[in-house]
């Protein structure tokens, strides 16, 4: 049980996704980040864009300080709740892949579809649900439901990361796609340092801590109501000012010419199958094939499908592992809330040192990914047989350290050539293709209908995944270097003329400017 991983907290899982997004996008433009140009009335509104960046920010940092989350486990193993930790490993747990698997898919199509605002209600209502259940539930089927609000918790928060793209302009995205999500790590950061301190020094029982925390999730439900809602999103609202533009433009000899050949051509007549296949939506689809196709964004996808379902199936048992090693009842010697403000700590730092780091990613993407894999395994072996709470803490921390300094790099390879639309899509679909990853080895080891192994043994399996993983990344990467440096004294030298490709680069955002434009399978090249 964990909270966000690109954000981090206590004790969910919040998959949420940084999208960067390329120079070929041209919605609405901001110039000099001043004003919002409305092409139906050219004229510039007043800054309004700014105080709606604020407030969702102001409402990301409030819907993560969650107090009680680093310690739901601890909570439903203590006297107050009394579930065993089979219970809680083996029955309760498993639901909420489950439950995030089914969701995901129509909480990411009715987020553009509704634009946003009425899944941010409904991600706060599950919130408030979440709290109230863990409050007065007491049986095993109620916590159920309650890790099943969790799953549609989950997958609402794709609403919150994509949300702040609808309200500027493209060369505004890199921007205030930080702010937001400062907000949200310092909303973690501030969660589980007050739940830590309110436990630690203020004496309070885990009871009135849930109780805190269902106090600020009813307060982010009323913040969600007061949100604006946008003209626009991404693939069902384009926006809807430059469409009836564009149909007031339209000359009134165009549409009896239209009617003309509707009438005179039978062929022209069925539409309806043909603009479905014209639509976003399916295009994108089909552009897909195209994206399979470069080396480079096939395997930072899947990075992003296996190494993230290792790393949150960790998220989710990790606190029921510190259970079973420190194995005690004192409330005060529980230190979930500060491993998971160190953690988070560490994971920002992480993210922000990726940017500065110059690598020739064409050649070394798969040792580097090999090598922190190999790490990562090192740490699961190390927290499945440690019998000190402290070193299992430690490697929790910079277990989640090494994913999150690979993040804002799988990102940037991933998005960096795709137009926004498609690079929503291909995100989509590997956090997708991650869920069902997720659930699979869940009903396999996990859930009590498979074999339904206990939290130690679990890890075990996690430290073998990760070091199957490690061996197929060594693999690709003695493959990737040994064909560079074979081909190397033929492409070098620059005695054909060619500039080598493999030059070190840095994780920056795609300027936008009038030299790139977008190829038709969302690439961009410079003219």
């Amino acid at each position: 049980m964990v909270e966000d991983d690109t954000a981090g907290s206590g004790d969910k899982s919040q998959e949420e996704m940084d999208l960067k997004v390329p120079a070929c996008e041209d919605s609405v433009r901001l110039e000099d980040g001043d004003a919002v140009m409305d092409p139906s009335k050219g004229t510039a509104e007043p800054r309004k864009w700014k105080w709606a960046v604020i407030f969702l920010c102001f409402y990301g940092f409030m819907g993560s300080v969650r107090p009680g989350e680093p310690f739901i486990t601890p909570y439903l193993l203590s006297p107050e709740k009394n579930f065993t930790r089979e219970q809680v490993t083996n029955e309760i747990t498993p639901v909420l892949t489950y439950s995030y698997m089914v969701v995901l898919v129509p909480a990411f199509l009715l987020t553009d579809l509704l634009r946003y605002k009425p899944v941010l209600v409904i991600q706060g209502v599950s919130q408030v649900v979440i709290w109230i259940i863990l409050l007065l539930g007491s049986s095993l089927i109620q916590m159920q439901f309650m890790e099943f609000f969790y799953g549609i918790t989950m997958a609402c928060r794709v609403a919150y990361s994509s949300y702040i793209f609808s309200l500027v302009s493209p060369s505004l995205y890199q921007r205030v796609a930080g702010y937001s999500r400062s907000s949200v790590l310092l909303g973690v950061f501030t969660s589980s340092v007050l739940g830590q301190v309110c436990l630690s020094f203020g004496n309070i029982s885990f009871y009135t801590l849930n109780a805190i925390s269902l106090g600020f999730v009813s307060f982010g439900l009323l913040l969600s109501l007061c949100l604006p809602w946008p003209k626009r999103s991404l693939f069902f609202n384009r926006n809807q000012e430059q469409k009836k533009l564009a149909a007031a433009n339209k000359s009134e000899l165009d549409k009896m010419n239209a009617k003309e050949s509707g009438a005179s051509s039978p062929a022209a007549r069925p539409c309806s199958s043909s603009r479905w296949r014209d639509s976003v939506l399916v295009q994108m689809l089909a552009e897909l094939r195209n994206v399979v196709k470069m080396p480079n964004l096939r395997l930072w996808s899947l990075w992003w499908i296996f190494n993230s379902t290792g790393y949150y199936l960790v998220l989710f048992y990790v606190h029921i592992l510190w259970n079973k090693v420190y194995s005690t009842n004192e409330t005060k010697h529980i230190y979930n809330g500060a491993v998971e403000a160190a953690s988070t700590l560490l994971s920002a730092i992480t993210s922000f040192a990726a940017g500065y780091v110059k690598i020739r990613w064409n050649i070394w993407s798969e040792l580097a990914i090999g090598t922190i894999t190999a790490v990562q395994a090192a740490l699961l072996l190390l927290m499945g047989t440690t019998d000190n709470i402290w070193v299992c803490y430690m490697a929790y921390v910079l277990f989640r350290g090494f994913y999150q300094f690979l993040v804002p790099i799988a990102t940037f390879q991933i998005a960096s050539s795709l137009t926004k639309e498609l690079c929503a899509l291909v995100f989509g679909i590997n956090t997708f293709l991650g869920t069902i990853l997720k659930s699979v080895i869940n009903l396999i080891f996990s859930d009590k209908r498979g074999l339904g192994l206990d939290v130690q043994a679990q890890f075990m399996v996690y430290f073998v995944y990760f070091t199957i993983l490690t061996t197929v990344y060594f693999v690709c990467a003695a493959v990737v270097i040994v064909r560079h440096f074979r081909n190397q004294p033929r492409e070098g030298g620059g005695a054909n003329g060619q500039v080598p490709t493999d030059t070190p680069t840095e994780l920056r955002p795609v300027a936008t400017n009038s030299e790139a434009e977008c190829l038709s399978n969302g690439s961009s090249a410079k003219v």
